[in-house]
C-alpha cells in the first residue's frame, strides 16, 4: 500500500501527531493516512478521535481486547494495516 503524504499536514502538524507522523517514518513503518488527516485538520480529528474511543474503549457487552481484535481482524481482511 502506498503511503499518502501531504507536505501540508507534515508541515502545519504539531504536538502528538507530529511525533507520532515521524516516529513511524523513522522506523520505515507505513503512516496511517488517518493521522495525516488529524494533523492537518485537527478540528475534524478530534471528533473522529472521540468517535474512535467511545467505539473500542466505551461501554459494551464486548471487552476492548474483543473489539482491538475485531478491528484487526477486519483490517487484515481488508488489506489494510492495523
Amino acid at each position: 500500500m502506498k503511503e499518502l503524504y501531504l507536505r501540508e499536514a507534515r508541515e502545519k502538524a504539531a504536538g502528538g501527531y507530529r511525533r507520532a507522523i515521524e516516529t513511524l517514518r523513522a522506523s520505515r513503518v507505513e503512516v496511517p493516512g488517518i493521522l495525516y488527516l488529524f494533523a492537518f485538520k485537527p478540528e475534524v480529528g478530534k471528533p473522529l478521535e472521540r468517535l474512535t474511543q467511545a467505539v473500542m474503549r466505551g461501554p459494551s457487552p464486548l471487552s476492548p481486547g474483543w473489539r482491538e481484535l475485531i478491528a484487526a481482524f477486519t483490517s487484515r481482511r481488508n488489506h489494510c494495516p492495523f
